[in-house]
């Protein structure tokens, strides 16, 4: 079974052999006490990837290493600059099926195969704090690299890494680095070995995230709006290990990443062609939707159970928390199998290969090679326009059913109108913020509208099944008619948070 641990530390060219006041430094360093040697560890490490370099790519590496406490195979995913989970697995002769399903939305189902062997002499000194605390590990390294792509290139060099303890402050690598830097100890130029190693190797360089395709102009509107969508395609791809692995809002996030994708596409048909993108949107409406029932489910049951929670008591008749937990279990389990079946169909996979399509030969249109600012603002308005369009027809009905479907479709607008604003922060500047901003509000008062529906629907449903067993029904008739309650007073705030909105002088600013 893998596990996964946190990460953190940064890299340094090797200190002259020649210097090591700097050891001795490292103990005033605050929370550092003590400086302790370690025995010398020999490693053994070959790195996998496909032929085109995909895990390299996307800033993730996969190894089968033998030697040190930890043997076994080493998954490591990009988090933040200092940061990286490693995913680990027993040592055995083939990929995982575990570790391989976690890098499949990188792969992309492309054979994984040997592509560099490291072999490391390791020197480790612990750094110690009180109560005998690691708080950290330097380790120098000196490395011996072999290209396992053919021919026989080798290389070597010595470098340091400062790592912190699982619990270790932060704060420490920056004191740690402003001790180093004293004497003359530079933060390494690659951001780990296996990129040295292909670089000083020979092997082909990967296809980086920020390396822009050759047709998009510079400060052009196709530059931008491209920028937005690699972004994007980014998110989804990191997040697919963490919805695999159940971790918290890590289907949340990819289902808004999916949205954002569609929209930008459909809001900047001018940039992006629309015969190569429809396809595209259609199936991320596809993912949206199997990835939706799980995120559905879990935003429902967690609106249920608060509003019970929220009840008196004596308010409380029959089983209703066992009933809600009965429904619970057997929906998420149902919506979790949704989610995984999903990611692991050849449909998952060809959507991905869309998406590095998209973004390494993108489909841009004449508008793409001009100035954003005109492009930007007249794709913005259009859709604010159907926005606006959408929320008066909803604020012309009464109430029921039929102004419900009315404020969910404003609901839907308004989203695309503040994701049309996210890339055209920058060369819009604080206009596209501000309206981004207001257009929010406007969302967040619809989507409460929206879960009000929806729950009052489930609360029927649950009601009913208690019915059916002679259950008492008469929390969840109270729990309705809060959600209606709740509906209604969003309905009355609509008008104020519109007006907002919808000032003449924030399309003045996007203008101007």
């Amino acid at each position: 079974m893998a596990q996964s641990t946190r990460e953190t530390e940064r890299k340094y060219e090797a200190p002259s052999p020649d210097d090591t006041s700097w050891l001795t430094e490292l103990t005033g360093v605050d929370g550092i006490e003590s400086v302790v040697e370690r025995d010398t560890e020999e490693l053994d490490a070959v790195y996998y990837d496909t032929d085109d370099l995909r895990l390299a790519g996307t800033s993730a590496t996969l190894r089968r290493r033998i030697g040190g406490a930890d043997a076994g195979w080493h998954l490591k995913l990009p988090l933040s600059d200092d940061s990286r989970e490693e995913v680990q697995a027993p040592l055995g002769d083939a990929v995982p099926d575990t570790v391989r399903d976690l890098v499949l939305s990188r792969t992309r189902g492309t054979e994984l195969r040997p592509l560099v062997r490291l072999r490391t002499i390791r020197g480790t000194r612990q750094l110690v704090g009180s109560q005998d605390t690691v708080l950290a590990e330097l380790s120098v390294d000196a490395v011996h690299a072999a290209s396992l792509r053919g021919g026989a290139t080798l290389a070597s060099w010595t470098e340091m890494e400062v790592e912190l303890a699982q619990d270790a402050d932060p704060s420490l690598l920056d004191l740690v680095d402003k001790t180093l830097s004293k004497h003359g100890i530079e933060r390494a130029h690659h951001a780990s070995k296996l990129a040295r190693a292909l670089e000083e190797t020979g092997v082909a360089a990967p296809r980086l995230p920020d390396k822009r395709a050759e047709n998009v102009a510079p400060g052009s509107a196709g530059e931008e709006v491209l920028t937005y969508v690699e972004q994007q395609v980014h998110q989804l791809v990191d997040l697919d290990p963490a919805v695999r692995r159940d971790l918290p809002d890590s289907v949340h996030q990819m289902r808004v990443a999916c949205r954002r994708l569609r929209s930008i596409l459909r809001s900047y048909r001018s940039v992006l062609d629309r015969e190569a993108t429809d396809p595209v949107r259609a199936e991320l409406k596809w993912l949206g939707g199997e990835l939706g029932a799980e995120r559905d489910h879990e935003v429902l049951e967690e609106r249920l159970r608060t509003g019970i929670r929220g009840l008196p008591r004596e308010l409380v008749l029959g089983p209703v928390t066992a009933r809600l937990q009965v429904w619970h279990i057997t929906r998420s389990s149902e919506a979790r199998q949704r989610t995984l079946d999903a990611l692991n169909t050849p449909r998952y996979l060809s959507l991905l290969d869309s998406l590095a399509t998209l973004t390494a030969r993108p489909p841009l249109r004449r508008k793409a090679a001009r100035k954003p600012e005109k492009v930007m603002v007249k794709a913005i308005l259009k859709e604010y326009d159907r926005l606006a369009g959408r929320v008066a027809h909803a604020l012309e009905l009464s109430p029921g059913p039929e102004c419900d479907t009315a404020l969910h479709e404003a609901r839907k607008s308004a989203k695309k109108v503040r994701y049309a604003t996210e890339p055209a922060r920058v060369p819009l500047g604080k206009s596209a913020k501000r309206l981004g901003k207001r257009v929010k509000a406007v969302q967040q008062v619809l989507g409460d509208h929206q879960d009000s529906v929806v729950a009052r629907g489930a609360l029927r449903n649950l009601a009913l099944a208690g019915h059916t067993t002679g259950e008492p029904g008469f929390t969840w008739g109270l729990l309705y008619g809060q959600e209606q309650a709740v509906a209604r007073k969003r309905e009355r705030e609509l008008p104020g948070v519109w007006a907002r909105a919808s000032k003449p002088r924030l399309r003045k600013a996007l203008r101007s």
